[in-house]
């Protein structure tokens, strides 16, 4: 019989993979149609899908109170999902994917100051290990006379990890009272709204050839999302928390692939100050609690 914990170990690393996979096709349609209209049409197409589920499962609509806390996510997790692409844009996969390693430690201090929970020394002690990590990938770029589009890329995406470290927060409040698939659905329909606002704008219509990987991204989303939920629902976020940073090796692998991408000694040194920072930052009683909330 299959060990439980091994089991869902092995589905959240699919989730990763399959994670990571939606990141290069969104990094593709980024680059020809804008990180604007790749997440606008992304989003509406993964809210067809989940809504199909949601219907046929006969769910109940949310609560105001749940629906309050999905806008506020909605929102803050838009905002940060634009961010993160338009940088993505401008730096090397596994080099965005570093940085985002940084939101579990930053929702540790937004929990501190929004939730009153304590911060240990560990998350201190974390936090000063993965700054190193940080400045070791600012020194590659220096040492590699980056372009300003190269650095505003990467300020970009460490600024999507201080938006996407908030919407962990407002997760585990809207896990409180909401399942993953209404979570999943609400936060999408708001984010696809709050696009659509300025669509006349800032997005353009997608072309024949690209629907099929806006069709992909949206399926690949949906698929990651629910198997992280149903492996978090299943062992210890301890047991899973590791899971996450193998994002970092498909990241260097489909950028290599896709783009041509080559990922630098400081990016690799960076990477593994962060993962080890965030590692000693979630250790204990209260560990990688933020780790759970991104998988739902």
């Amino acid at each position: 019989m299959i060990n439980k914990d091994a089991l869902a170990f092995a589905v959240a690393s699919g989730g990763i993979f399959t994670y990571s996979v939606m990141d290069a096709l969104m990094k593709g349609l980024s680059i020809t149609s804008g990180a604007y209209s790749a997440v606008l049409w992304r989003s509406l197409v993964g809210v067809m899908l989940l809504g199909v589920i949601f219907v046929a499962r006969r769910r109940p609509w949310p609560s105001l109170a749940a629906f309050k806390l999905h806008a506020m996510r909605g929102g803050t997790a838009g905002i940060s999902v634009l961010l993160f692409f338009w940088g993505l844009v401008r730096v090397p996969m596994a080099q965005g994917v570093a940085l985002t390693f940084l939101a579990p430690l930053i929702a540790l201090y937004f929990a501190a100051a929004l939730l009153g929970e304590t911060i240990r020394r560990t998350a201190i002690l974390g936090s000063i290990v993965a700054s190193f990590g940080v400045l070791a990938i600012a020194a590659g770029e220096v040492q590699a006379q980056a372009s300003t589009e190269h650095v505003l890329g990467s300020v970009a995406i460490f600024a999507a990890s201080i938006f996407y470290a908030y919407s962990l927060i407002l997760l585990r409040q809207q896990a409180q009272v909401a399942d993953p698939l209404e979570v999943a659905l609400f936060t999408s329909v708001v984010l696809s709204g709050l696009l659509l606002i300025g669509a006349p704008w800032f997005a353009t219509m997608p072309a024949i050839e690209q629907l099929p990987a806006i069709g992909m991204a949206a399926v690949l989303g949906s698929v990651s999302a629910m198997a992280l939920a149903w492996a978090y629902g299943r062992a210890e976020a301890q047991v899973l928390a590791p899971v996450e940073y193998t994002a970092f090796i498909w990241a260097a692998i489909l950028g290599f692939v896709c783009f041509g991408e080559q990922v630098s000694l400081f990016t690799v040194a960076g990477t593994v100050l962060i993962i080890a920072g965030c590692l000693v930052a979630i250790r204990g009683p209260a560990a990688a609690a933020p780790q759970t909330e991104a998988a739902a």
